[in-house]
């Protein structure tokens, strides 16, 4: 069973390895903003959670920036999200109940004080922050306005991509 951080230390490794040794097959370093997903998702500071369900279940995504205008203020995973929900969950029903999202607010539950990384940020660069933090996802930014989202999927599968068959 591998987890996350160890694959992307793995390919990481293998990566630098490559460019070290100036292996022709392989792309240029290249900006985050090539490979982030740009129509991100996002949820300003008064959404309630139920709103924030609806868009993790509508988009089967998995980490949704929150906004305060144009500034990020933080980030709420699924995860977060059924931290919740799990509190409300009873053994006689099949489905979670939203009892408790009216209890709490998007801002108690989201991650405060995010880290970002810049639209021109390095893949190599983020894939370092993901490998030594425990972050799936970062907010990406230009002029202080939210612009994509990157996530240790998307540093994954550039790292594949960069192996010949």
């Amino acid at each position: 069973f591998f987890s996350i951080y160890f694959l992307l230390n793995l390919l990481w490794k293998k990566y630098k390895y490559l460019v070290l040794h100036k292996n022709k097959s392989m792309k240029p370093i290249v900006p985050i903003s090539t490979i982030m997903s740009n129509n991100v998702i996002k949820l300003n500071l008064s959404d309630s959670l139920s709103k924030a369900e609806e868009l993790f279940k509508t988009h089967n995504i998995r980490h949704i920036p929150v906004v305060n205008g144009d500034k990020v203020v933080g980030i709420i995973s699924n995860a977060d999200l059924l931290k919740v929900a799990l509190a409300d969950y009873n053994d006689d029903d099949t489905e979670v109940t939203g009892t408790l999202y009216n209890m709490f607010t998007l801002e108690q539950v989201m991650t405060k004080n995010v880290a970002t990384v810049l639209s021109f940020t390095s893949i190599r660069d983020v894939a370092e922050i993901f490998a030594t933090n425990d972050f799936r996802a970062l907010p990406v930014t230009y002029e202080n306005k939210l612009v994509g989202i990157i996530t240790t999927t998307d540093i994954i599968k550039y790292l594949l991509s960069q192996f010949e068959d």
